[in-house]
């Protein structure tokens, strides 16, 4: 299947936030660098058994609501997560291309949503930082259905919000899980990221289309 897509046959463009429009990079060092050191530090302990600790905590509400929540985790923890991701905010960054590719989409006519399972906490540094938010039409988080984009019934959920029609609407996201949700659902187009965390390597998969750069897909206007 081609990355390109016929875009008269397009209304409404979802975006995920983490990993499409942004650089997964800041949320990979965060939870896997920056937390855990401050967690070993609160506690009193080495580095490799809070690592110990915290990576099956992580591993068992991967994919559930309560893993996006940053006030479980401020529960869970003790800590003030939303001052630590303050403490790396420098690293919050634009994908190359997507700042073009959104006023091509402005431009276009389409109707852009930005659709995140970050919490609101989150959302609003990452708005902050970016100066992202004037680009979307509407920009809605998981936290306000109740489900993961993950979880059945979040796309009905969305779409009862929001008014869709799936036929006539593509889904940019770094997340498999979400793509197969997605389109189980019945999303006409999907669309993954070949390369969402900067640092790290490509994606690997044959399930769906991945973007490398939005200027692969720029509609002409």
């Amino acid at each position: 299947m081609s990355v390109k897509l016929a875009w008269q046959s397009i209304d409404t463009v979802l975006f995920d936030m983490d990993g499409t429009l942004l650089d997964l990079h800041f949320d990979n060092y965060f939870w896997r660098q920056h937390l855990p050191l401050r967690y070993a530090a609160q506690n009193q302990m080495s580095l490799v058994f809070a690592s110990a600790y915290l990576t099956p905590l992580f591993a068992k509400h991967s994919g559930s609501l309560q893993w996006y929540c940053l006030d479980f985790w401020r529960e869970q923890l003790g800590l003030d997560v939303v001052a630590l991701k303050q403490e790396v905010q420098h690293l919050i960054a634009v994908r190359d291309g997507v700042l073009d590719f959104l006023r091509q989409l402005r431009l276009a006519g389409k109707r852009i949503v930005l659709v995140t399972n970050a919490h609101q906490d989150s959302l609003d540094l990452k708005m902050q930082c970016t100066g992202l938010a004037p680009y979307f039409d509407q920009i809605l988080t998981s936290h306000q259905f109740g489900l993961a984009k993950e979880q059945a019934g979040f796309w009905q959920a969305l779409r009862d919000e929001i008014g869709f029609d799936p036929m006539r609407t593509v889904l940019f996201d770094d997340s498999l899980p979400v793509l197969r949700s997605a389109r189980q659902y019945g999303l006409a187009h999907v669309r993954g990221i070949l390369q969402p965390d900067s640092q790290a390597a490509p994606q690997q998969t044959d399930e769906f289309v991945v973007v490398e750069q939005f200027v692969e897909l720029m509609p002409i206007i």
